[in-house]
């Protein structure tokens, strides 16, 4: 691959796959099993934030201590993995991923998603071929993206980080973004609102084909 190859990172969760029903559902499940009342959401829009401890410091008070944080994580992902199979891909993601790939664009998917089980997701939507790498998290849940993100586009063999731009749904994509030297444009169908987004002073988009054609005019 030259060096002047327009590269896009991709989040999937609340980006490529469109699973916010089943995160505020296991979100929902989860709280009840910790006596928490259920959120709104609209309401964890405006309150979700990387490291996802935060998230539930703005929601409790206080930072949860190791033995809550794990405890409501494993719930969490306990429900979300019951609730996830009944999503699907974002609109248009298949027409998108193929057009960027047809004129010559290359383009991956990296997640905080556990590997093991991204990798599968993926593969069985028979979108796998359009990605030049799919890297999910591996180790502990709930951090940010940035140091993934060194390590993934350092893998990118000949695409240059000024020709990447990531698209994700949250404030730590255009934060990890900044990290590697890429461009970000953020997409209002997930995590965060259009308000919290905007704080991070990049392109702010409502479907994923405004972003891939701010994803054109940034690289050019």
């Amino acid at each position: 691959m030259g060096k002047h190859v327009a590269h896009i990172v991709w989040d999937w969760n609340g980006t490529l796959f469109h699973d916010i029903d089943a995160v505020i559902s296991a979100t929902n499940a989860a709280f009840a099993e910790i006596g928490l009342e259920p959120i709104t959401l609209e309401r964890y829009r405006e309150l979700y934030r990387v490291p996802v401890p935060e998230f539930y410091r703005r929601l409790m008070g206080r930072l949860p201590t190791t033995a809550e944080w794990e405890h409501m994580d494993e719930i969490f992902h306990r429900h979300y993995r019951d609730h996830a199979p009944r999503c699907g891909l974002a609109e248009g993601v298949e027409g998108l991923l193929a057009d960027w790939q047809g004129a010559g664009g290359t383009q991956s998917i990296l997640s905080m998603h556990g590997h093991e089980e991204l990798v599968p997701l993926v593969r069985g939507f028979g979108i796998e071929p359009r990605f030049v790498r799919v890297q999910g998290r591996t180790g502990p849940s709930g951090g940010g993206k940035s140091e993934h993100m060194s390590r993934h586009v350092a893998g990118l063999d000949g695409i240059s980080p000024r020709r990447t731009v990531i698209i994700g749904d949250a404030v730590d994509d255009a934060l990890a973004a900044a990290h590697v030297g890429a461009y970000a444009v953020l997409y209002t169908g997930g995590s965060h609102s259009r308000a919290s987004l905007a704080e991070a002073g990049v392109p702010v988009v409502d479907s994923l084909a405004d972003a891939v054609a701010e994803a054109r005019l940034l690289v050019g």
